[in-house]
Order: structure tokens, then sequence, then C-alpha cells
């Protein structure tokens, strides 16, 4: 949605010509309607055509590898289950399927879609240290872009249960950070596949698989951009349009000029065993 002239950035609103004056206006209030448009759970599908996440070049594929899992297993965690999308996707699920989610607007949603599948989802917050759940009673653990503690994963699986994790890596998306001139998000700081993986050694898993790889995602339009980081909050935690409208107008003064913005995610892929 290139369709905002560009104009002259280093100038105020009131140093503005009348007619750019308005553009100015028009886009800032464009991106106010971004950020306020509501979303549903992890589905960026309205950004389809605006955002492009090259996932498909992950060389391990998430999906599959639980899929083959599943038919093996009678007891199944998903930690953070987001709105329940791909957990219900994973149809027929074990008997005994549970969910955890920590995200507000998401568990309403996450209950609404599972409760046919028999699934309890538990609501969780970043203080919980130890979830209501009884020791070694999953022997399949998955848990996608979810913080975990190690010993709480080790508690739950049986004797030779798999824990099976993708991750986001303390380089995601780090660009948008320092083109907004915003922190670093202070959550992701040293976590890298061999950071995970030492941690899960110590607390008496044997590391089966690993993989790390950096993808390119990118924005073409810099409304894509607020809606987004409305979505994943974690990224920069105290972004509005109105503190980040100088950087954000640069923004679409660049992808005016270039066709598009280009970031680095950063994921990392394990699957784990439990000492048997």
């Amino acid at each position: 949605m290139n369709d905002y002239l560009a104009f002259p950035t280093s100038m105020t609103l009131n140093s503005l010509p009348d007619e750019e004056q308005h553009n100015h206006s028009e886009l800032l209030r464009h991106l106010t309607s971004e950020f306020s448009r509501p979303s549903t759970g992890w589905d960026f599908s309205y950004l389809k055509g605006r955002m492009e996440e090259q996932l498909n070049l992950l060389p391990w594929n998430y999906e599959a590898t639980v899929r083959a899992l599943l038919p093996n297993s009678k007891g199944l965690l998903d930690m953070g289950t987001g709105s329940g999308e791909f957990l219900a996707s994973l149809n027929p699920l074990p008997p005994d399927t549970c969910a955890t989610e920590g995200w507000a607007p998401n568990i309403a949603i996450a209950r609404q879609r599972l409760k046919p599948f028999g699934v309890t989802v538990t609501a969780i917050t970043d203080n919980d240290v130890r979830l209501p759940l009884n020791d070694s009673r999953f022997d399949l653990i998955i848990n996608r872009h979810e913080p975990y503690i190690v010993y709480e994963v080790h508690r739950l699986l049986k004797r030779g249960g798999l824990f099976v994790t993708q991750q986001v890596g303390e380089k995601d998306n780090i660009e948008l950070n320092k083109l907004l001139g915003a922190p670093e998000h202070l959550g992701y700081r040293e976590w890298h596949v061999e950071q995970a993986c030492s941690e899960l050694k110590t607390a008496g898993f044997t590391i089966l698989e690993k993989q790390e790889a950096f993808i390119e995602t990118k924005f073409y339009d810099v409304g894509a951009i607020v809606y987004y980081l409305k979505a994943i909050p974690w990224q920069v935690e105290d972004f509005t349009v109105e503190k980040y409208s100088k950087q954000l107008v640069n923004l679409h003064h660049k992808i005016q000029e270039e066709g598009f913005l280009s970031v680095q995610s950063h994921r990392f892929f394990i699957m784990a065993q439990k000492e048997k």
C-alpha cells in the first residue's frame, strides 16, 4: 500500500507545505487505523501480499516432525498454543491432550476452538514457575515460539518422552528495533541453539536434533509493520504510532524508495529426549 506521497522526513508537520501536511496527516491516520485493527490469534492473513515470511526456507519442518510423532503419543502438551489453530489442525490428537496459553486475547479463542477436540487450555502468566499439571504426564511436549522453564518440561515428561521446539532467537527482527530507535527485546538475550541445548543437557535431556537458521522477512508497506508490531508486543514493548511517528514516516519513505523493507528472522529447532 505505497499510495502515500514521499516528503522530506526531516521536516516537522507544521513546516511542510499544505499538501504535504495533508499527506503526512493521512499517513499517520492510516497507521493509527492499522494499529487499532483487531487481530485474531496469530492469524496474519490480513498481511498477505504486504508481508512475506520465508518460513518455507527453514531447513526443518516443525509441523511434519510433530505429525510424525503423534501416532505413538498418548499424552500431548502444546505449550503456547496461541489461538489453537495449529493444534486443531493436527487432529486426530492423542487421547490426553492439553495446551497452555499466556496471552489473554488468545485464551478464550483457543478454548472455543479446541473444546470440540477435548483439549483443556490452561491460562498461564509470566510468573508461573510450575504448571498445574501432574508429573510425568506426557510423552510428547511441543512448543513453537513459547518461552519455557527447562526443568518444568523435564518434570512433565515421562521417561523417554520427547520435547520438540522451534524457538525465536536473539537476533530476530533486530533491524526493526534499530530503525525505530527502540531498545532490543531483553527476553531474547543469549538465546540461540547452543545456549538452549546446554540448558536442556544440564536438566537431563539428550539432544536428538538441533538446527538454526536465519531467513528474510519483507514488509511492502509501513502499515504492515505497524500491524505486525501490534500483534507481537514483545518486539517493541512500548510501541505506539504516536511515540514512533517520526521513525515510521522515515520507514515509509525508505519503503517507497526501495520497494520493501527486509529484516532478518532468527529461528532454531531442537528435539530432545528425557532420560529413559
